[in-house]
């Protein structure tokens, strides 16, 4: 096989790197932002499909959240904002954790 550079420098394949059709598609616009609306796709589970066999028909032990996080990035602004219950609602788990040890003591 030859290297990338020897394909590159071939006279016949020289236009491929000029060409934009042929970029690599960057980071950032890979994934399309989705808005808080459509945030509860991530964790409802009227969007969660359990595939067991691929479209060949090979094992396969994956759910459909994982291509949508593939494909689909929230906003920036609600990335923030999903982050930040997050951390509220682990928060909130750990106190009641607490709360209830006291409570059984006092019991």
């Amino acid at each position: 096989m030859s290297s990338q550079e020897e394909i590159l420098s071939d006279g016949r394949f020289s236009c491929v790197a000029r060409d934009p059709r042929f970029w690599e598609m960057p980071e950032k616009e890979r994934k399309i932002k989705i808005d808080k609306r459509f945030r509860a796709m991530f964790h409802d589970k009227k969007f969660k499909l359990k595939y067991t066999v691929d479209k060949r028909g090979r094992p396969v032990n994956y759910t459909s959240t994982e291509n949508l996080r593939k494909f689909y990035a929230l906003s920036e602004s609600d990335s923030d904002f999903s982050e930040g219950e997050s951390k509220e609602s682990t928060e909130k788990k750990k106190k009641k954790k607490k709360s209830k040890p006291k409570r059984e003591a006092d019991a």
